[in-house]
């Protein structure tokens, strides 16, 4: 028997002669009969034939276009389809019914007919289904009422809806319908006057807060906040605050977590003395009474903690703070060391585990305003330990909360951020890609407060996160490139254009700027490689180093630009586009301009037609008179172009853009008034460029300055050591003696002047910095912390940096001609002659003598 990939072949013959039975879809002639609708008919008889005589399917497909007939026609449809359907929805299924409901409401919020209207017509129909015996249709038919309150005059509201809301929320109505009433009466308090809702509304409220039934209780009490926000705080102290003390001991935890939550959003509401006296030791009674017994409300009471805390802050004890404190740390830690006894049921167990999860994930979403309740000061002491817990989780969730919310705790911590920034390194290193994803968003300002770490923050706490913070934005982009999930890859490229703003030039150099070149020339996915050329130009608009720009931009056009696949050579056009965004005009000219027109004569007709659309973008770049043999060049281009395209699409994008290069009017050298908000912001450019080659330049000045001293500086210890190792006579003690204390004084002098250069150099290139380099003198054990970090390239930063460090050149170069050897070889021959004459003077008195 011969095998097949999907098994023998003579049993899968079998199995083909095998007769299934096949379900028919197919109508009968009196089905089709009943279904078919004269064609002559317009919209409005077909829908009241269809209403009348059609099937159910029908008339709900009538009622879902609705809105589509009022929109059309609303007066024949007022008067002939609405009256049908409200005969229809007597004896309507539940599609129907729904469907009615949502057809309504939309009729309300795109407002197709008057509000006076819209109550004649539909108004009635809404409140005769609201005890439809189906909850589902009740409750959609009172999501529609709630929202036409919004809207009906009070006069409607008190005869149409308040009237008959007295004898609908008694006790002897249905269970249905005191629910419904509760929710009514909340909507309501709003739109009358205090005094009309203390007359009319709240006796009906306090009946619905007695209610036998615990549904209605819980239902009427989360409807308080509503009636407290409509009467004002002093009518809500004396009727609500009451009766939210009587919910908050009711026998039903449904109701008792309702009053706790009712409570929570109305803090404002209540004065100082209210929230001190009442307030407070009833939310504290009923969270220790929760996490001991009643385990079913820990997962509201964890999501109102933050609020509540932070409601009540400046009314603690130092006891009952302490008290809430400890509270919120046992549930961040709840489920984690739980002791796994023999339990027979493992679902119970299961559904267990899943509730304090969610318990722990409410705590993370809570922590920022735990963070103001203990204050940046006492974090360490308070909450760090549970923050470290929180950020190494081992449920996802809550890594992911807690990640969403590690920006805003950066912001809380202030000049103490550094505390947290090994838990920023985890869980940029997370296994769960989610939990990266969720860092992405706020990432370069959480970057930004890291590195900088506030004002009153030591240099060590500043730089502590960087030499861990290259290796983890590296690793993790390598394991979100490697995943499917190309969209958080895109993030996190484009969040990475932020790191010239962290981090040095040469880090970014030597760590992801080739990295970047990489995904353009290897990564399959779009989007992905616009990203990374983006943050590409970005990285080479901030480098430091004109021998690395050179080389950034000879690999732009030889490996994309000059690529043997068109793919790279429409990414390079991509590049040459953001070029032209970030850079001035005179740059991309200089460097990428004829290599973009070079590929007019690609023989892919797609890259020939993107630079065709790009060539308007070209011919705006220039500059007249001095870009004019620019212009002659593509003129001869697009000549070339019109006389030997071949591919029809190319050509008809050709003579497009020709027409509309002619319309375009050349920007000039000279001032135009049409271009000047342009011309700004490209002279902008154009001078943060020119001062980043100063920049350059002025620091391999520095540099050479330095190392010219320090050659000094050995020269001059030598000489010494070499001075003091020598055999000196013993009969001339006051010669050396003299000799060497001016030559110490001359190397003093020197040495004063050498350190008053260097830090006035130092100082005006940093001026903000000056401590930094000094640090990273001291101490070379930091790798990856050049002089250049936390120091990107701002315009304000240029602005003040350039004046300073053009003048502190000048004062570095007169004091280094000033350390030439020739004044070394003038103090030498000055020693030596005045040895001499005190040789000859000692023997003169020898022979006299």
């Amino acid at each position: 028997m011969e095998l097949s990939l999907f098994g023998y072949i003579e049993d899968l013959q079998e199995l083909a002669i095998i007769e299934r039975p096949v379900r028919r879809s197919l109508k009968t002639p009196e089905e089709i009969e009943r279904l078919t609708v004269d064609e002559e008919l317009n919209d409005i008889e077909r829908a009241v034939y269809l209403l009348s005589s059609g099937q159910d399917i029908q008339g709900t497909s009538v009622v879902a276009n609705l809105p589509v007939l009022i929109r059309q026609n609303p007066s024949e449809t007022l008067r002939r389809v609405v009256p049908k359907i409200r005969e229809v929805l007597h004896v309507a299924g539940v599609e129907m019914q729904l469907t009615a409901a949502y057809s309504y409401l939309t009729i309300l919020q795109e407002e197709s007919v008057p509000v006076h209207s819209y109550c004649l017509s539909f108004l009635q129909i809404i409140l005769q289904n609201l005890e439809h015996r189906d909850i589902g249709v009740s409750n959609a038919w009172l999501e529609t009422l709630l929202a036409v309150i919004d809207v009906l005059p009070k006069e409607t509201l008190r005869h149409e809806i308040l009237n008959p809301l007295v004898s609908k929320a008694q006790l002897s109505q249905t269970l249905q319908s005191r629910l419904t009433s509760c929710k009514i009466l909340g909507k309501l308090a709003s739109k009358f006057e205090a005094h009309i809702v203390k007359r009319d509304i709240l006796p009906l409220v306090e009946s619905l807060c007695q209610d036998v039934e615990y549904e209605v209780r819980s239902c009427m009490c989360r409807q308080l906040e509503f009636i407290a926000q409509g009467i004002g705080a002093e009518l809500t102290k004396a009727a609500i605050l009451p009766e939210l003390i009587e919910l908050a001991r009711d026998e039903g935890s449904s109701v008792r977590l309702a009053a706790f939550e009712t409570l929570v959003n109305l803090l404002s509401m209540f004065d100082h003395d209210d929230r001190s006296q009442i307030v407070l030791p009833m939310v504290k009674s009923f969270c220790e009474k929760s996490f001991k017994a009643d385990e079913s409300v820990l997962t509201s009471l964890s999501l109102h903690l933050g609020k509540l805390c932070h409601g009540l802050q400046g009314l603690f004890t130092q006891e009952q703070h302490m008290w809430f404190l400890e509270f919120y740390k046992k549930l961040c830690r709840l489920g984690l060391h739980q002791e796994n006894g023999h339990n027979d049921n493992q679902m119970e167990n299961m559904e267990l585990e899943k509730k304090y999860a969610t318990v722990r994930k409410h705590c993370a979403y809570n922590f920022p305003a735990m963070a103001v309740f203990v204050a940046a000061k006492n974090f360490h002491i308070d909450l760090y330990a549970t923050f470290f817990c929180l950020c190494h989780d081992p449920d996802v969730p809550i890594r992911y909360t807690i990640a969403l919310g590690f920006c805003e705790v950066c912001k809380l911590l202030g000049s103490n951020v550094y505390l947290i920034h090994k838990e920023l390194i985890t869980l940029l290193q997370d296994d769960s890609l989610e939990v990266v994803d969720a860092l992405l968003d706020h990432l370069p300002e959480t970057l930004e407060l890291m590195t900088s770490g506030g004002d009153n923050s030591g240099l060590d706490n500043k730089l502590m996160i960087v030499p861990d913070l290259v290796p983890a934005l590296t690793s993790a982009e390598q394991r979100v490139a490697n995943s499917l999930k190309w969209r958080s890859h895109e993030k996190l490229l484009q969040k990475f254009s932020c790191l010239p703003h962290i981090i040095s030039s040469d880090q970014i150099y030597y760590r992801f700027l080739h990295r970047m070149f990489t995904i353009i020339l290897t990564n399959n996915v779009l989007p992905v490689q616009k990203a990374a050329s983006r943050t590409l130009c970005i990285f080479l608009r901030y480098n430091r180093k004109q021998e690395q720009r050179h080389e950034i931009i000879q690999k732009l056009v030889e490996q994309l630009g000059q690529g043997k696949s068109y793919w790279n050579r429409l990414r390079f056009l991509d590049t040459c586009e953001y070029i032209m965004e970030f850079f001035s005009k005179s740059f991309f000219c200089k460097y990428f301009y004829l290599s973009v027109l070079e590929l007019t004569g690609d023989p892919v007709a797609n890259v020939r037609m993107k630079v065709c659309h790009m060539l308007p973008k070209l011919k705006s770049s220039l500059k007249m008179p001095a870009d004019k043999h620019l212009l002659q060049q593509m003129e001869l281009c697009v000549r070339k172009l019109l006389c030997q395209e071949k591919d029809k699409d190319v050509l008809s994008v050709v003579k497009r853009t020709v027409m509309e290069l002619d319309r375009m009017d050349m920007p000039m050298d000279a001032y135009q008034k049409r271009f000047f908000e342009k011309d700004l912001l490209d002279q902008e450019k154009e001078r943060e460029e020119h001062l980043l080659l100063e920049m350059e330049q002025i620091e391999k000045e520095k540099q050479q300055s330095e190392s010219r001293s320090s050659n000094e500086k050995n020269y001059e210890r030598k000489r010494r050591d070499s001075k003091t190792g020598s055999a000196l006579p013993k009969s001339l003690p006051t010669v050396i003696s003299g000799s060497s204390g001016t030559q110490t004084v001359s190397r003093e002098s020197k040495k004063s002047k050498l350190i008053r250069s260097q830090s006035f150099s130092s100082q005006a290139i940093h001026p903000k910095h000056g401590s930094l380099e000094k640090g990273t003198n001291k101490s070379n054990s930091v790798i990856g912390v050049g002089k250049n970090v936390l120091l990107p390239f701002v315009e304000d930063s240029l602005k003040v940096r350039t004046g300073s460090a053009s003048s502190s050149m000048t004062f570095s170069t007169i004091t280094g001609s000033s350390r030439v050897p020739g004044n070394t070889g003038d103090q030498k021959t000055n020693g030596s002659k005045e040895a001499q004459s005190r040789k000859l003077s000692l023997k003169n008195r020898k022979s006299k003598s």
